[in-house]
């Protein structure tokens, strides 16, 4: 066993950064990545006594090979089975919500907590906003609504499923839903779920960049 096996994930992730590599993929990945940098850097630590241009011209070749790293590790995401009728309800969703207004809560601009809260219908009688005066904001209306055959999907086209566990995962259709994980799941957990998805086929909507 290596001293890399002994490191966790977290850890193993410093040291990429610190070499300048990719942080994505399982904890072996993580180990053959680390691996080969060492054995990549151990003969350009022996040409250290070299001209400024030919450092130059390594800072290139570096650049290059992290490119070819990166476009190996891109994977590309899952998309949806959808019928014809599915995929022109999410174009006219998508169009529609160009000119959706934005609907921000009476008073937000005096009030930093209201700012940050949701929408929250109007009221009093001299409310300006509710007297749908111009210069306030628009209201929800039944007319702002979109297509009702996309309703509930995410923009993929994907129906979303809420996660918790990896048992979640497996009465899921790979091909129609999606899985988002909780909020209050732990990372530990959330690994078990992403590696559980990927063994499945199943996308994850919220799966994190640094995981």
């Amino acid at each position: 066993m290596s001293d890399y096996d002994k490191m966790t994930v977290a850890e193993l992730k410093e040291l990429l950064k610190e070499a300048g590599l990719p942080v994505s993929g399982k904890k072996a990945d993580l180990i053959a990545r680390l691996q080969d940098g060492a054995e990549d850097s151990a003969p350009a630590q022996e040409e250290v006594a070299e001209e400024e241009v030919s450092e130059e011209s390594d800072d290139y070749e570096d650049e290059d090979w992290d490119d070819e790293e990166a476009d190996e590790e891109h994977v590309a995401r899952q998309k949806p089975v959808l019928s014809d009728d599915l995929k022109a309800a999410l174009a006219l969703r998508a169009a529609q919500k160009k000119g959706t207004p934005s609907f921000r809560r009476t008073e937000w601009f005096r009030y930093k907590r209201l700012s940050r809260s949701g929408w929250r219908a109007p009221h009093g009688m001299d409310n300006k906003q509710r007297r749908n005066y111009k210069y306030r904001g628009s209201l929800v209306r039944i007319g702002h609504g979109k297509v009702k055959a996309a309703n509930g999907l995410h923009p993929s086209g994907f129906k979303e499923v809420m996660v918790h566990n990896s048992s979640d995962l497996d009465n899921m259709d790979a091909e129609t839903q999606a899985a988002r994980v909780g909020a209050t799941v732990g990372g530990r957990k959330r690994e078990v779920i992403h590696s559980r998805a990927d063994e499945l086929g199943i996308r994850v909507l919220n799966r994190r960049r640094d995981r």
